[in-house]
Protein backbone atom coordinates (compact mmCIF):
# COMPACT_ATOMS: atom_id res chain seq x y z
CA UNK A 1 0.00 0.00 0.00
CA UNK A 2 1.36 3.52 -0.53
CA UNK A 3 2.52 5.85 2.46
CA UNK A 4 0.21 9.50 2.28
CA UNK A 5 3.40 10.60 0.85
CA UNK A 6 3.60 8.28 -1.72
CA UNK A 7 -0.04 8.65 -2.71
CA UNK A 8 0.14 12.66 -2.95
CA UNK A 9 3.35 11.72 -5.32
CA UNK A 10 1.57 9.34 -7.30
CA UNK A 11 -1.56 12.09 -7.72
CA UNK A 12 1.25 14.69 -8.61
CA UNK A 13 2.66 12.80 -11.27
CA UNK A 14 -0.72 12.13 -12.94
CA UNK A 15 -1.60 16.03 -12.70
CA UNK A 16 -5.41 14.49 -10.81
CA UNK A 17 -7.36 17.48 -10.05
CA UNK A 18 -8.56 18.38 -6.76
CA UNK A 19 -12.09 16.52 -7.81
CA UNK A 20 -10.42 13.23 -8.73
CA UNK A 21 -7.91 13.20 -5.91
CA UNK A 22 -10.88 13.26 -3.28
CA UNK A 23 -13.02 10.72 -4.83
CA UNK A 24 -9.52 8.70 -4.70
CA UNK A 25 -9.00 9.31 -1.07
CA UNK A 26 -12.26 8.41 -0.07
CA UNK A 27 -12.08 4.84 -2.32
CA UNK A 28 -8.72 4.33 0.18
CA UNK A 29 -10.05 5.53 3.40
CA UNK A 30 -13.60 3.68 2.47
CA UNK A 31 -14.11 0.08 3.76
CA UNK A 32 -16.25 -1.90 1.06
CA UNK A 33 -19.40 -0.39 0.52
CA UNK A 34 -21.36 -3.77 0.17
CA UNK A 35 -20.41 -7.41 1.42
CA UNK A 36 -20.49 -9.80 -1.58
CA UNK A 37 -22.61 -13.16 -1.26
CA UNK A 38 -22.60 -16.36 -3.16
CA UNK A 39 -25.44 -17.05 -5.98
CA UNK A 40 -26.70 -19.59 -7.54
CA UNK A 41 -23.95 -19.99 -10.09
CA UNK A 42 -21.14 -18.83 -8.11
CA UNK A 43 -18.88 -19.26 -5.01
CA UNK A 44 -17.74 -15.81 -3.04
CA UNK A 45 -14.81 -16.01 -0.53
CA UNK A 46 -12.43 -13.87 0.58
CA UNK A 47 -8.31 -13.38 -0.37
CA UNK A 48 -5.59 -12.56 1.99
CA UNK A 49 -4.21 -9.93 0.04
CA UNK A 50 -0.54 -9.71 0.73
CA UNK A 51 0.12 -6.45 -1.50
CA UNK A 52 -3.18 -4.50 0.14
CA UNK A 53 -2.36 -6.19 3.74
CA UNK A 54 -6.12 -6.91 3.61
CA UNK A 55 -8.62 -9.09 2.98
CA UNK A 56 -10.57 -8.67 -0.15
CA UNK A 57 -14.16 -10.08 -1.24
CA UNK A 58 -14.58 -11.64 -4.24
CA UNK A 59 -18.25 -12.77 -5.76
CA UNK A 60 -16.99 -15.43 -8.10
CA UNK A 61 -14.53 -17.96 -8.24
CA UNK A 62 -14.49 -18.58 -11.82
CA UNK A 63 -14.20 -14.23 -13.06
CA UNK A 64 -13.36 -12.07 -9.91
CA UNK A 65 -10.63 -14.71 -7.80
CA UNK A 66 -8.56 -15.05 -10.70
CA UNK A 67 -8.79 -11.17 -11.48
CA UNK A 68 -7.60 -10.71 -7.99
CA UNK A 69 -4.42 -13.06 -8.29
CA UNK A 70 -3.45 -10.96 -11.86
CA UNK A 71 -3.92 -7.74 -9.24
CA UNK A 72 -2.04 -9.40 -6.95
CA UNK A 73 1.28 -10.24 -9.62
CA UNK A 74 1.10 -7.46 -11.74
CA UNK A 75 3.86 -4.69 -11.10
CA UNK A 76 2.14 -2.13 -12.40
CA UNK A 77 -1.10 -2.37 -9.44
CA UNK A 78 -0.08 -0.15 -6.49
CA UNK A 79 -3.54 -0.72 -4.91
CA UNK A 80 -6.71 -2.12 -5.13
CA UNK A 81 -10.11 -1.91 -3.53
CA UNK A 82 -13.08 -4.40 -3.71
CA UNK A 83 -16.42 -2.86 -3.60
CA UNK A 84 -15.60 0.67 -3.85
CA UNK A 85 -18.50 3.03 -2.91
CA UNK A 86 -21.42 3.36 -5.74
CA UNK A 87 -21.16 5.32 -9.08
CA UNK A 88 -24.03 6.74 -10.68
CA UNK A 89 -24.50 5.76 -14.30
CA UNK A 90 -26.65 7.62 -17.07
CA UNK A 91 -27.67 6.23 -20.72
CA UNK A 92 -30.21 5.80 -22.88
CA UNK A 93 -32.30 2.73 -23.63
CA UNK A 94 -32.77 1.38 -27.07
CA UNK A 95 -36.05 2.84 -27.09
CA UNK A 96 -34.87 6.24 -25.99
CA UNK A 97 -35.56 6.38 -22.30
CA UNK A 98 -33.29 8.01 -20.02
CA UNK A 99 -32.04 5.78 -17.85
CA UNK A 100 -29.85 5.98 -14.27
CA UNK A 101 -28.87 3.93 -11.45
CA UNK A 102 -26.20 3.51 -8.71
CA UNK A 103 -23.85 0.89 -9.74
CA UNK A 104 -20.80 -0.86 -7.43
CA UNK A 105 -18.06 -2.24 -9.45
CA UNK A 106 -16.25 -5.29 -8.23
CA UNK A 107 -12.93 -3.13 -8.29
CA UNK A 108 -10.85 0.03 -7.94
CA UNK A 109 -7.61 -0.19 -9.20
CA UNK A 110 -4.53 2.29 -8.51
CA UNK A 111 -2.02 1.57 -11.39
CA UNK A 112 1.11 3.52 -11.85
CA UNK A 113 0.11 5.89 -14.51
CA UNK A 114 -3.71 5.89 -14.21
CA UNK A 115 -6.92 4.45 -11.91
CA UNK A 116 -9.84 3.27 -12.44
CA UNK A 117 -13.22 0.65 -11.99
CA UNK A 118 -13.71 -2.69 -13.11
CA UNK A 119 -16.49 -4.67 -13.12
CA UNK A 120 -15.91 -8.25 -13.91
CA UNK A 121 -18.35 -10.51 -15.67
CA UNK A 122 -18.01 -14.04 -17.57
CA UNK A 123 -17.85 -13.84 -21.48
CA UNK A 124 -21.80 -15.30 -21.64
CA UNK A 125 -22.87 -13.03 -19.34
CA UNK A 126 -21.11 -9.76 -21.19
CA UNK A 127 -23.22 -11.05 -24.21
CA UNK A 128 -26.62 -11.82 -22.97
CA UNK A 129 -26.35 -7.80 -21.66
CA UNK A 130 -25.51 -6.34 -24.48
CA UNK A 131 -28.35 -8.22 -26.18
CA UNK A 132 -30.71 -6.47 -23.66
CA UNK A 133 -28.84 -3.06 -22.77
CA UNK A 134 -26.33 -2.34 -26.23
CA UNK A 135 -25.91 1.05 -25.10
CA UNK A 136 -24.57 -0.09 -22.06
CA UNK A 137 -22.81 -2.96 -23.15
CA UNK A 138 -20.85 -4.02 -26.34
CA UNK A 139 -17.79 -5.40 -27.90
CA UNK A 140 -15.83 -3.04 -29.82
CA UNK A 141 -13.69 -3.48 -33.11
CA UNK A 142 -10.54 -3.91 -30.22
CA UNK A 143 -12.07 -7.21 -29.48
CA UNK A 144 -12.40 -5.42 -25.83
CA UNK A 145 -15.94 -4.94 -23.76
CA UNK A 146 -16.97 -1.57 -23.35
CA UNK A 147 -19.50 0.12 -20.95
CA UNK A 148 -20.36 3.58 -22.23
CA UNK A 149 -22.04 4.52 -19.38
CA UNK A 150 -19.23 3.43 -16.99
CA UNK A 151 -16.75 5.32 -19.40
CA UNK A 152 -18.53 8.56 -19.82
CA UNK A 153 -18.74 8.45 -16.00
CA UNK A 154 -14.85 7.54 -15.33
CA UNK A 155 -13.30 10.08 -17.68
CA UNK A 156 -14.69 13.21 -16.16
CA UNK A 157 -12.06 12.18 -13.09
CA UNK A 158 -9.33 10.98 -16.12
CA UNK A 159 -9.77 7.31 -14.62
CA UNK A 160 -10.56 4.26 -16.89
CA UNK A 161 -14.61 2.08 -16.69
CA UNK A 162 -13.41 -1.80 -17.61
CA UNK A 163 -15.12 -4.43 -18.43
CA UNK A 164 -13.10 -7.45 -17.67
CA UNK A 165 -14.21 -11.05 -18.80
CA UNK A 166 -13.19 -14.63 -18.24
CA UNK A 167 -11.88 -14.91 -21.70
CA UNK A 168 -9.06 -12.84 -20.70
CA UNK A 169 -7.97 -15.41 -17.88
CA UNK A 170 -4.79 -17.25 -18.33
CA UNK A 171 -5.94 -20.63 -17.05
CA UNK A 172 -2.46 -22.06 -16.98
CA UNK A 173 -1.21 -19.07 -14.54
CA UNK A 174 -4.34 -19.19 -12.29
CA UNK A 175 -4.05 -22.85 -12.06
CA UNK A 176 0.00 -22.53 -11.06
CA UNK A 177 -0.99 -19.63 -8.81
CA UNK A 178 -3.30 -21.54 -7.02
CA UNK A 179 -1.24 -24.76 -6.64
CA UNK A 180 1.75 -22.38 -5.09
CA UNK A 181 -0.37 -20.24 -3.25
CA UNK A 182 0.42 -21.86 0.50
CA UNK A 183 3.97 -21.61 -0.53
CA UNK A 184 3.47 -17.72 -1.21
CA UNK A 185 2.43 -17.17 1.97
CA UNK A 186 4.42 -19.15 3.50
Amino acid sequence: MLTNEEFNQWCYSLNLSEQAQKLVEQIRSSPPSRRVGGGKRSVSGRYPSRKMGVTIQFESHKVELPFIYQLEQDEEVLEYYDQPPSIKISYQSEKGRNLGFYITPDFFVIRTKTAGWVECKTESKLQELAEKSPNRYFLGEDNQWHTPPGESYAEQFGFFFQLWSDAEINWILFRNIEFLRDYYHA
